[in-house]
């Protein structure tokens, strides 16, 4: 859970950067995200499930949602944001620099 919050601090507060303008998309980035927590969220369900891989109790706090611990689900909005802002923020500097 750490880990997430210091992986998703810096890109989220510059994500209200004026001139970078990074929630004028904010469907997209919501529908994007929506996306990957419905399949990949199924995905894990379904594994954990089937006993494929399973999360060890002394590494997450205990609160699941649909069996999969809170910070799973985290994960997959946490990574892609940051994903997406950092593309978004190489654009944002490639256009400066032309």
């Amino acid at each position: 859970m750490i880990a997430l919050m210091f992986s998703v601090i810096f890109p989220l507060l510059l994500s209200f950067y004026p001139p970078l303008k990074f929630w004028r998309n904010f469907k997209a980035l919501f529908f994007s995200l929506s996306l990957l927590i419905i399949i990949f969220g199924a995905w894990d369900v379904f594994a954990t499930w089937r006993g494929h891989w399973y999360f060890n109790p002394e590494g997450v706090f205990g609160i699941k949602i649909i069996n999969l611990p809170i910070e799973e689900w985290l994960f997959f909005i946490v990574v892609p944001f940051c994903c997406i802002f950092t593309w978004e923020a190489l654009k944002y500097i490639k256009e400066r620099l032309k």
